[in-house]
């Protein structure tokens, strides 16, 4: 393992000015950044959050009385460094839209129904292997009003943390074969096309449970040739 930040693992990012995402033309910086390397602080810094998690904590279908409704799906994966090796004991949380299109916020006003059994967050601790893994419902689209008929394609946000705050990253999980793909601005943001294809999710017909549930694996890298996009905006 390289202890080195391979800066050209940037290239693998979404650019923070995006003219067809309109908030990002807001958001992004006038002058070039400048790379903070890490001080010891960083690097051994204490664990954030991860003892706060519980049992089942990644099972977002039995997180209240009754069922969620929509498509049942494990997704699954390892965290990886930029040499392959799985990253144990990583936070991952993730958040996401219902079966509808919805999430549980008081900012989203998209008129579908919310769904009393699903709220839509979930978390987890890599084991020793990287491993981690989630039960959920597949999310829907839903319209962000970027632009005209403006829809997000189906995604999982995923975050993940290492041994500090500061190391926390974020990312989008996407379905293969969503038809929204050449029209969102947000998938698009990132200029490189394998790059943005590491944000999509493959099925995974192995691990996939008979009448029970679809699977879909995501492996997250966290930095180098091979990284996985990072939000930035």
């Amino acid at each position: 393992m390289t202890f080195i930040y391979p800066t050209d693992s940037n290239k693998a990012h979404p650019l923070p000015l995006s003219p067809e995402y309109k908030s990002s033309i807001k958001r992004a910086p006038n002058k070039p950044l400048i790379p903070m390397r890490h001080t010891l602080s960083e690097l051994t810094g204490p664990v954030y959050g991860h003892e706060t998690v519980r049992e089942g904590d990644n099972d977002l279908t039995t997180q209240h009385t009754g069922e969620p409704l929509g498509e049942r799906i494990i997704v699954h994966g390892h965290v990886r460094d930029e040499d392959g090796r799985g990253v144990a004991n990583t936070l991952v949380e993730i958040w996401q839209a219902n079966a509808c299109g919805r999430y549980v916020h008081v900012r989203d006003q998209h008129p579908a129904p919310l769904d009393p059994n699903f709220t839509g967050a979930g978390r987890t601790v890599s084991d020793a292997s990287g491993y981690y893994r989630f039960v959920s419902i597949k999310p829907g689209a839903y319209p962000w009003g970027n632009h005209h008929n403006a829809w997000r394609p189906a995604h999982i946000h995923l975050s993940v943390f290492g041994h500090s705050f500061v190391s926390r990253l974020v990312t989008q999980m996407y379905f293969p074969g969503d038809p929204l793909f050449p029209f969102d601005p947000i998938f698009n943001s990132v200029p490189d096309e394998k790059a943005r294809m590491r944000m999509v999710s493959s099925f995974d017909l192995e691990n996939t449970k008979p009448e029970w549930a679809l699977c879909y694996r995501f492996d997250i890298v966290l930095r180098g040739k091979n990284a996985t996009p990072m939000e930035t905006h």
